[in-house]
């Protein structure tokens, strides 16, 4: 089914690979071909950003956090205007990447920045996963359990995940079950 809202669909991709054009990229970049026309799409690399360490303040003071600085409010503004928000990352020990996951732990933060509206702005936005693995597709279990739990939380809809198998860099495109699946599949929810 195509997304009846594709005009104004603004999708984020966030890269989670410390590897540029990893295998998970790969299939990010198919399915991001198959995007009308015009829907927008952002790409960020969070290894060429410079994301600080998350420090949990909810039990200090007010429990308010400070608002995003540099390369962490380019996140933050990225992932508040989307309408839909693409995890690409390999599978690592049966979950997101660190920096993914650090990411995340800043969703935690934002939540609690006096005025910025996060929880919100979240409501109603699409989450998906883009991985790659080596193996048995069975592995990526915990990764795609965390990524739609966190959409849950946020009352965001889950897309769904979109799994390549491949170890060696471009493995992936031999997957041609997940290439083929790369072409319709941020095109249904």
């Amino acid at each position: 089914m195509t997304d009846q809202r594709d005009g104004d669909r603004n999708v984020l991709f966030v890269l989670g690979s410390p590897r540029a054009g990893g295998n998970s990229e790969i299939l990010a970049r198919r399915a991001a071909a198959a995007l009308p026309e015009r829907a927008r799409t952002t790409w960020l690399a969070l290894r060429d950003l410079s994301l600080p360490a998350f420090t949990d303040l909810r039990h200090v003071g007010d429990g308010t956090t400070p608002p995003p600085e540099g390369d962490e409010k380019v996140l933050f503004d990225a992932t508040t205007s989307a309408t839909d928000v693409v995890i690409v990352t390999p599978l690592y020990w049966y979950n997101v990447s660190a920096s993914v996951k650090l990411y995340l732990d800043h969703w935690s933060g934002w939540m609690r920045v006096a005025g910025a509206g996060f929880t919100e702005s979240m409501a109603g936005k699409t989450l998906w996963a883009v991985t790659a693995y080596a193996g048995e597709a069975a592995k990526a279990g915990p990764l795609t359990d965390v990524l739609r739990q966190c959409a849950g939380f946020l009352g965001m809809r889950w897309g769904g995940a979109l799994l390549g198998n491949g170890t060696a860099p471009g493995d992936v495109v031999r997957d041609t079950g997940a290439v083929t699946s790369a072409g319709s599949f941020l095109l249904t929810s």
